[in-house]
This record gives structure tokens, C-alpha cells and sequence, in this order.
């Protein structure tokens, strides 16, 4: 292993090597995967609820949320559709509604903000700080009459200030959504992210950890807020499968459908099955690379409240400055190192479908009460702190195909970089 006195000095120009193949759970899709899909073909049985009696145990799906539960530490999963689906049977499940107020990080994926807005109720946008999730202190000056919940997001693999932020949602009476769609695998202080708040969901999506194209899944320990979202996720329904786990109390409610198919379940088991060897992977690359640009001038790594917990598929370096992190960036990919500048995140206020306050009915859009838009508490000035971190930021992505080489040519780039641009 080469380690960091032993890697090319920064002063020697580097022979570029091939780009690395990004991806994580896509990246190893294959015979496990094949497999299980196979399996349901050959039953016949691509729909969960139909074929599962005495002669034919549960299926795939069921044996998903199983392992899932077991795994994370959860009571009850539930596999939905996709993470977008599961964070709306996570704010169903949680009875939030019209009239009602969800604390968001500003910084996060369009679902987050739109998820809200379908329940009828009002994102209220915060800022967050260098951890990249939601800063300490934001529930507190946001905080309303009307707030019933923070949708905390576990940001790119790293769990948030998970200790600050749930003594002060409990202080003020809030709920705690957890979005851990980015974070599967995710530790904080030897728990999996998820389990330190009333309610948490997962994204299966072709980008995360582990993927089945699309799907989800709703995580929970609280047996009523599972067959809400059970209800939700299924027309209002409560079928014999889960019954069985949950005797039924909620009375029946009009829900939505975001079953999850037995196809979709059969490759994400598989992937699941794969989550520790990825996560393993990344964290031992990206502190290879670490190491070796540790102490660099003007480089501010992205601050992690628990490093053991990190999975590591992307570092997060800070610049100076939004133009030396441009320069820096478009540097090191002319080098072949996937360096971009954002992970598909953006500021909601930025956003076209938060400029315009609109839903899909002018009726169902919770903006309507304000007599101006964007209002305040939507307009980039509103963001001071968010808009100094988001942009003086680069991300190196590590693949579940990156080799020590790849590590250690991507940590001497950095390093030559660092040479031509802040010596």
C-alpha cells in the first residue's frame, strides 16, 4: 500500500490516468440480482399480495423489509416505490396536512420540498451549515404554532448533528422526519440513521448505496405510525400480511398506491445484501485519500459529527473562494478526476417550482396565503449562511469499482492542484 510520504511529490507532474467508473449499488448489479429477479418470473408472482398463502411464503418484498428491519434496527419497514413515495407516507404516517408547517434544509433534493407541498402543508426552508445538513439552532427560530415536524436529511453518507438537533426538536414539541435517502448505511454514535426519530425513509434510487432502479422504503418503531403509512401507501388498506404484524387500530383513510413490486423488492435484496462491502470500500478509500491531502493550505474538509459512522462514497472539500473552487474543479477533471461541482443538490429558493409557489392546482398550493412571492424566507438573501458554504465547495465521488491506485492518484492531483493554484 503506498502510503502518504511515498506518493509522487506535488511539484511532478502527473502521467494522466483513465476516469474511474463512478457508481455504487449500480455499479454491482449481477448474478445475485439476476437471481432473485428470476425467481419471481419463475413464480409468476410479480405482485406482493397475490400467491403468499400457506404453500407460498412471502415473497420478496416482505422478505425485504424483514432483513431491512433487522439490519438498520428497526421495528417495521415498509417498501415503497421510491424515496419520493416514502416521504410522503412518512408525512401521512405523521398526520401532517394543510395548515401545518415542516421545517426543511434549504440544501437538499427536490422531494424533500415537494413532498410537503403534496401533503397540502408548508415547507419552511433553513439553513444549514458545514456539515451540509440542517444547522443547530434553525427549529428554534423557525418554529411556529403551526411547525409539526423537521424533515432532518442525512446529507450524502454522513449522519447530521444528530444530538443538537433532536434535543432541540423535542424541546420545542417538534417530530423528527428523518431522510436518510442518501445515508443508507449511515452510523451516528454506533446507531444506524433512522432510528433516533419518530420516522425515517430510504431512497433505492439508481444513484444511491444500494439500488433497484427506483424504490423505497418508510423505516419506523412506532407500531401506529406504520400502519398509517401502510394505509397510505396502499388505498387505505391493511391486508392480512400486515395484520399480522400490526393488529390494526387506525380507522381507514383515503390513502395513495406506492406498493412496491416483487421485481423491484428481488433486486433490491440483493442490493442490500451488498450495502457493508460498498460501505467498506468507500471508508477505506476515501481515508487513503484523506491522509494524503490532509493539512493542505486553504482546504477545509467537510465536517462530520461522527467520522466511524460516515460511509464515505463522497468527500466534501472546501475553497476560499466559489471562483478558486471553479478553477479547482475544472483543474483536477481535465486531470480525470471526477470532481463536480454539486451531487444533483440545489437550493430549494433557486428552484423553478419554489419560484413560481406553485402546485399542481392553484387551490392545493400552501404559498397562496402569502401576498407576495417569493416571500420572505424563500429568496436567496434570506440564505446568508447557506449561500457561503454551497458554493466554495468541491466533491471528489468514490466509486465501488475505485481502486488504492485510483485513491492515491486522486489524492496527488489534489495536491498538484493545490500547487498551481494556492502556493
Amino acid at each position: 500500500m503506498t502510503i502518504a510520504n511515498e506518493a509522487p511529490p506535488a511539484s511532478k507532474k502527473l502521467t494522466i490516468r483513465p476516469r474511474p467508473q463512478l457508481g455504487l449499488g449500480a455499479a454491482l448489479i449481477g448474478r445475485e440480482e439476476e437471481e432473485l429477479v428470476l425467481q419471481v418470473i419463475r413464480n409468476q408472482e410479480p405482485f406482493r399480495y397475490y400467491g403468499h398463502d400457506a404453500n407460498h411464503p412471502p415473497g420478496m418484498a416482505a422478505q425485504l423489509e424483514k432483513e431491512f428491519a433487522e439490519k438498520f434496527g428497526f421495528k417495521s419497514a415498509l417498501a415503497v416505490t421510491s424515496g419520493t413515495a416514502a416521504l410522503e407516507c412518512a408525512l401521512a404516517a405523521l398526520g401532517i396536512g394543510p395548515g401545518d408547517e415542516v421545517i426543511v434544509p434549504a440544501w437538499s433534493w427536490i422531494s424533500c420540498f415537494t413532498a410537503i407541498v403534496r401533503v397540502g402543508a408548508l415547507p419552511v426552508l433553513a439553513e444549514i451549515d458545514d456539515t451540509f445538513s440542517l444547522a443547530p439552532g434553525e427549529i428554534t427560530r423557525l418554529r411556529s404554532d403551526r411547525t409539526k415536524a423537521v424533515l432532518l436529511v442525512h446529507y450524502q453518507g454522513v449522519a447530521a448533528d444528530l444530538d443538537k438537533i433532536l434535543a432541540e426538536a423535542h424541546s420545542n414539541g417538534v417530530r423528527v422526519l428523518e431522510d436518510c435517502a442518501e445515508a443508507v448505511g449511515a452510523r451516528y454514535k454506533g446507531k444506524s440513521v433512522g432510528t433516533c426519530g419518530d420516522i425515517a425513509i430510504f431512497s433505492f434510487q439508481y444513484h444511491k448505496f444500494m439500488t433497484s432502479g427506483e424504490g423505497g422504503m418508510v423505516a419506523v418503531n412506532d407500531p401506529t405510525l406504520y400502519e398509517r403509512a401502510v394505509r397510505f401507501h396502499d388505498i387505505g388498506q391493511m391486508r392480512a400480511y400486515h395484520v399480522n404484524i400490526k393488529k390494526p387500530s387506525v380507522p381507514a383513510f383515503v390513502g395513495d398506491q406506492f406498493r412496491m413490486t416483487e421485481l423491484c423488492a428481488a433486486m433490491a435484496l440483493a442490493q442490500l445484501r451488498k450495502v457493508d462491502f460498498i460501505k467498506d470500500h468507500c471508508r477505506r478509500l476515501s481515508a487513503r485519500v484523506m491522509e494524503q491531502i490532509k493539512g493542505l493550505p486553504g482546504i477545509r474538509p467537510r465536517r462530520i459529527p461522527d467520522p466511524a459512522g460516515d460511509t464515505g462514497f463522497e468527500i466534501y472539500l472546501a475553497l476560499p473562494s466559489k471562483e478558486l473552487a471553479i478553477q479547482f474543479s475544472q483543474k483536477l477533471e481535465a486531470l480525470n478526476v471526477n470532481a463536480r461541482k454539486t451531487t444533483f443538490t440545489y437550493c430549494h429558493y433557486a428552484r423553478d417550482y419554489c419560484q413560481t409557489g406553485d402546485a399542481h392546482t392553484p387551490a392545493a398550493s400552501p404559498f397562496k396565503q402569502f401576498k407576495d412571492w417569493p416571500a420572505k424566507g424563500y429568496r436567496q438573501q434570506d440564505f446568508p449562511r447557506t449561500e457561503s458554504i454551497i458554493h466554495n465547495f468541491l466533491a471528489l465521488p468514490l466509486g465501488v469499482k475505485y481502486t488504492d491506485e485510483d485513491a492515491d492518484y486522486i489524492a496527488a492531483a489534489v495536491r498538484q492542484v493545490h500547487s498551481e493554484l494556492m502556493s
